[in-house]
């Protein structure tokens, strides 16, 4: 069975962004951080002075509602400003410094998740355990044969199966164009190893929530029957942030 891939590519724009965004914390310096209207958008301010991203581009959402939400990461800082704790801020940089001039690479990353979905690779057991993956996973592959008209083919264990070249072309026809909503697909995409439930979130067919616990059936019955450790479950709870940055995107941007 296919697994998420948390090693970024090298011709991932925006792995290439987030990895030139980690800046050293310095402490707050500002009294108050806001939105301001600018042309084609709207810019997140600190006293009224625009932020910039790590490539020096205005840090500017489509739309006031997304550019307050990454203002509300910047006003809750409190001492040291810490980027590991503003994931909008961090996704809204690899958007604007990777996405907006190299779309085509993020799509084709996209499009790479939907020739071995997550959602395709069975388990051969228990039976407990395929049914909870039959339960969530089969009603977003009904929703993408009847919705995206892409009719994808199961496989069972860790076997590869050639996926149809029509249902891929027919699924990725529904990745976004726009920079911002194309940004945070491709990262719903790698956060759960799954474009079909990025794609059902994006559509609004799924919750963040519910994507999110569709994309670890098996890490949470490996859980149930095994335990879990603090590490492994602080290193989820960032990957979750994230994923609900991805998703306040998908829900502000349009």
């Amino acid at each position: 069975m296919p697994v998420r891939d948390e090693t970024p590519s090298p011709s991932d724009p925006i792995a290439a962004a987030r990895r030139g965004s980690a800046p050293a914390l310095r402490q707050r310096f500002y009294e108050r951080a806001g939105a301001s209207p600018i042309a084609g958008g709207f810019a997140v301010c600190l006293d009224h002075k625009s932020v910039h991203t790590p490539a020096g581009r205005v840090l500017a959402a489509p739309a006031a509602a997304l550019a307050e939400a990454i203002a509300a990461e910047w006003e809750a800082q409190q001492g040291p400003i810490n980027p590991a704790k503003m994931p909008l801020t961090r996704l809204a940089n690899a958007i604007i410094d990777g996405v907006a001039d190299s779309p085509g690479p993020v799509a084709a990353e996209i499009e790479k998740y939907l020739a071995s979905d997550l959602l395709c690779y069975r388990a051969a057991g228990p039976r407990q355990l395929r049914e909870r993956q039959a339960r969530l996973w089969d009603p977003i592959l009904d929703w993408a044969r009847t919705a995206l008209d892409a009719d994808f083919v199961l496989s069972e264990g860790v076997v590869h199966v050639t996926q149809p070249e029509r249902a891929i072309k027919a699924a990725a026809a529904a990745i976004p164009g726009d920079p911002w909503r194309l940004g945070a697909v491709c990262t719903a995409t790698t956060l759960t190893g799954s474009a079909l439930l990025a794609l059902a979130l994006l559509r609004g067919r799924l919750s963040a929530e519910a994507a999110w616990q569709a994309a670890h059936v098996d890490e949470d019955w490996n859980i149930e029957q095994w335990g879990s450790d603090e590490m492994a479950l602080e290193r989820r709870a960032f990957r979750f942030a994230e994923f609900q940055a991805a998703a306040t995107v998908l829900q502000l941007a349009a």
